[in-house]
């Protein structure tokens, strides 16, 4: 009998891998890195070609067992007929679709004039789910710039496509609005940043306490928006009224 080589068992290869489930050899990848695997962190970098298809598929897999454990006929039921496949590709390819796919690109350019005033951004749509009970989180987000002249000049629909990006993963709001300002912070350099985020839980509206019209509104000032209070007010007062 053959030995197998080593790098025939090297994890991911060799014939014994082959019936591995793709998100165990995700975890192992991550594992093996010592990167976090939170709900609310992008793993793309651990996901090889083809395995988001595999994934789909053993999500549905699993999906459909949770069904059967609520005790829903999935065989029979015309309902609920191919909901398994539905929720996995909703999960995987929109809703968490921020945790799987690469941050999307974006054209910078030089802050040539030196531009040095107040540029706001906003109301962003922005749409998440609670990591703790999957349910939607909606709402508007607006963000403050001062630049400097070294400050890389983005596109506006560039920092809607970043919040995108980063809400689409299980989040709780308060970390999701830090997660996008470290990111904006890191692609422009600029002397300040705030971001202030209004949104409602459907955690809270459609189960638990179930109040409809309450709001959570955070924000996150960096910069000369944190030492100055004067361009803080400023950025505040230019934002619409909340009804």
């Amino acid at each position: 009998m053959l030995r197998k080589t080593e790098a025939d068992q090297r994890p991911g290869q060799g014939d014994e891998d082959e019936g591995t489930p793709v998100s165990v050899k995700i975890r192992e990848r991550l594992s093996a890195a010592r990167k976090r695997f939170n709900a609310n962190d992008n793993i793309a970098e651990f996901i090889e070609p083809g395995e988001l298809e595999a994934l789909l598929d053993e999500v549905e897999v699993k999906m459909k067992g949770v069904l059967e454990s609520l005790v829903i006929d999935v065989d029979n039921d015309h309902n609920t007929d191919n909901t398994a496949r539905r929720v996995a590709k909703m999960y995987l390819n929109e809703v968490f679709k921020g945790r799987y796919v690469a941050a999307p690109s974006l054209t910078e350019f030089p802050n040539a004039e030196h531009l040095n005033e107040l540029m706001i951004v906003g109301p962003i749509t922005v749409r998440s789910a609670c990591s703790h009970h999957f349910c939607p989180i909606i709402g508007k987000l607006w963000i403050g710039v001062m630049p400097n002249e070294h400050t890389n000049v983005i596109g506006l629909s560039k920092y809607a496509r970043l919040a995108e990006w980063v809400m689409g993963r299980p989040q709780i709001q308060e970390e999701a609005v830090v997660q996008l300002a470290d990111l904006i912070q890191e692609k422009t350099r600029p002397d300040g940043l705030a971001l202030v985020m209004e949104a409602e839980h459907f955690c809270m509206g459609w189960r638990g306490v179930k109040e409809m019209n309450s709001k959570m509104i955070n924000s996150v000032m960096r910069g000369v928006f944190l030492k100055d209070p004067n361009l803080r007010r400023e950025f505040l007062s230019l934002l619409p009224r909340k009804n």
